[in-house]
């Protein structure tokens, strides 16, 4: 079968250019300021102008009942203002989130706007703001559009991996992705269960893909179902238990199929 390897492509130079020092700007103001008040302010104001196309000026007082979805959308860009699901988990590490909070709403507002579809800039942008929120992330990464994940401490991704659009990456326990491994549009890889009579009975578990790993299409990976290097999850196959080196898995839940590299089983 032929290989089609990706093109290289740029906006014009005049927008990398600006694109290139807004990312900068970024990376140094949020390297710098490590408060949550600090960097909420930043991404309200970022926020600000992204949506509404204009500084933020400062709150003023809501008056007009008729501008009052106005007024909730303004309050709305502050990170302070916003709850997120994974703080309303038992489990949490408080201080070790909230100084990422404001990157992760960050994050999730520039998906949901006008520049979050830009593949060439949003790339960049989440990478650049995956260097402050992940436990660990190494070079040459890709992470595409409305890409979630839980706490982000817990993440570990290392050199050249791809996280396609629409991938959950619950990192309550910690998830570790190895070098050269892909994750395929809308899967899912957990890294906590629960307990089948208590809801609240929560147990963490490391989970981990790779190296040269590849989870396909709407494919899940239950909390500690490693999937082993150079392993293939099949497209829609759960992984219930370690998925061994060097082999393809497919179903439900996911049996090897055959080994890569090797003639399919009949």
């Amino acid at each position: 079968m032929p290989q089609y390897p990706y093109r290289e492509l740029k906006p014009t130079p005049e927008a990398e250019a600006i694109y290139r020092r807004w990312l900068s700007q970024l990376n140094e103001e949020f390297t710098r300021h490590q408060s949550v008040e600090r960097r909420s302010e930043i991404v309200r104001d970022e926020l600000y102008q992204i949506f509404l196309g204009k500084p933020h000026g400062g709150r003023t007082p809501a008056t007009l009942n008729s501008e009052l979805a106005s007024y909730a959308l303004a309050e709305n860009f502050d990170p302070l203002n916003v709850t997120l699901e994974p703080e309303y988990y038992g489990d949490i590490d408080a201080e070790k989130f909230a100084i990422r909070k404001p990157l992760i709403w960050f994050w999730q507002m520039f998906d949901r706007s006008p520049l979050g579809g830009n593949v060439w800039l949003g790339l960049r942008f989440r990478c650049m703001l995956g260097h402050h929120i992940f436990k660990s992330m190494g070079k040459g990464v890709k992470i595409f559009h409305n890409v979630e994940f839980s706490y982000g401490y817990n993440l570990t991704i290392e050199d050249n991996c791809t996280i396609h659009r629409n991938v959950l990456l619950d990192d309550r326990g910690e998830i570790i992705i190895r070098e050269g491994s892909s994750i395929s549009d809308y899967a899912n890889i957990y890294s906590h269960t629960h307990d089948i009579n208590v809801q609240a009975d929560v147990t963490n578990k490391q989970t981990v893909i790779g190296p040269r790993a590849r989870v396909t299409y709407h494919a899940t990976v239950l909390a500690g179902a490693h999937v082993g290097e150079n392993a293939m999850l099949g497209a829609m196959g759960l992984a219930t238990k370690p998925v061994p080196p060097g082999v393809v898995s497919v179903g439900i839940p996911a049996k090897v199929k055959r080994e890569k590299n090797s003639p399919a089983q009949s």
